[in-house]
């Protein structure tokens, strides 16, 4: 023999509201991983050669909070404290075969500090086009901020941040809250 409980709310013992019901079977439960975000570069973006270059992540695939800007300081500002999961990558690309890159890397900074940074270092002394990832686990409160910054060091030529123009999304940017 089955019960059936009916509510269209749960709470906690402070009368939060825990999940609750539309009544139609549709429920809607805390968002604990939210603010949440990702952007990508849409088009290659210039760089110079071995300078530390604000990425800017112009295109949003999701934005949950409006805590990112994707058009004057392409940075995340989350609107609640807490421990949030920063990801990117960025692709160089050198474009033609006389172009040489010996080294590139994506710099996670928080308040303008770096806070990570990993270097790819080609071992041949050419490279048209790989992509590097960096990944941190930050401690924000609703006023910090996080941007990308990356850097290439170019051996002969030019190079760019590859866009959304050769590879789907691969220059990106997000972060999302995993707790308090």
């Amino acid at each position: 023999m089955a019960s059936i409980i009916k509510a269209n709310q749960l709470q906690d013992f402070g009368g939060n509201s825990i999940l609750t019901s539309d009544g139609a079977g549709n429920l809607t439960t805390q968002k604990i991983n939210y603010p949440a975000f990702e952007a990508y570069l849409s088009s290659n973006q210039s760089v110079s050669d071995n300078v530390e270059t604000k990425v800017q992540f112009d295109t949003e695939v999701f934005d949950t909070n409006n805590a990112y800007d994707n058009s004057t300081n392409y940075r995340f500002t989350p609107t609640v404290a807490g421990k949030y999961f920063i990801y990117s990558s960025i692709l160089n690309n050198s474009a033609a075969n006389s172009n040489i890159v010996d080294a590139y890397s994506p710099i996670i900074k928080k308040n303008g500090v770096t806070v990570f940074e990993a270097e790819n270092i080609m071992q041949t002394n050419y490279h048209r086009q790989a992509a590097t990832y960096g990944m941190a686990i930050l401690d924000l409160n609703d006023t910090d901020y996080v941007e990308i910054f990356g850097r290439i060091n170019i051996v002969s030529g030019s190079a760019n941040f590859e866009g959304n123009s050769t590879y789907a999304r691969c220059t990106k940017f997000g972060a999302y809250r995993i707790g308090s």
